[in-house]
């Protein structure tokens, strides 16, 4: 075997190399692939107060849940508010924010999913820490850096639409004059 082991002595989950013999990588069941993004979506994660987050995006709509007696959005999606335990309901984000951290990617741990590609996290612009794990599409991955602003758009995975972020056009330059 190449390498050490890691930390908790599993010298194959930390080289990231070598499978066990007879073993072949393959998609966990239960879960589809979101073409080019890199993400997949678990459909068993997908339940009644997440509904809304990963079906939005066939309307093109980022639904994010909102508390209207606190007005605090929420997520990831729960069932109540977090801050009064008030009902939440969805409602449709700007798909505006900005890179807060991420990382390039260069492994190809799906063989469907080219490398490389970008997971970050995203902080919209709604409220400071309401942020997600996804991914950044449409740019050269080293073309990415903390703070970039995005804007978000949507790949088909299965039932779901898994939201993923584009760099931002600068302000006036996405709009044709009529």
């Amino acid at each position: 075997m190449a390498g050490p082991p890691g930390p908790d002595g599993d010298e194959r989950r930390h080289q990231g190399r070598e499978q066990p013999s007879g073993v072949e990588p393959a998609t966990p069941p239960g879960r589809v692939d979101a073409q080019g993004a890199g993400c997949l979506v678990d459909r068993r994660v997908i339940t009644e107060a997440s509904r809304p987050f990963w079906t939005g995006g066939a309307q093109r709509q980022l639904l994010i849940l909102w508390c209207a007696a606190c007005e605090l959005w929420v997520h990831p999606p729960r069932e109540t508010c977090p801050g009064c335990d008030g009902a939440l309901v969805p409602r449709a984000a700007s798909g505006r924010g900005r890179v807060f951290t991420f990382t390039v990617n260069r492994h190809a741990y799906n063989p469907a999913v080219p490398v490389p590609y970008v997971i970050a996290i995203v902080e919209l612009e709604e409220q400071p820490g309401l942020r997600f794990i996804t991914n950044i599409v449409g740019c050269d991955p080293e073309a990415v850096r903390i703070g970039l602003p995005v804007q978000v758009d949507f790949e088909p995975a299965g039932e779901a639409w898994a939201p993923v972020f584009r760099p931002a056009e600068p302000a006036g330059s996405g709009e044709a004059a009529e």
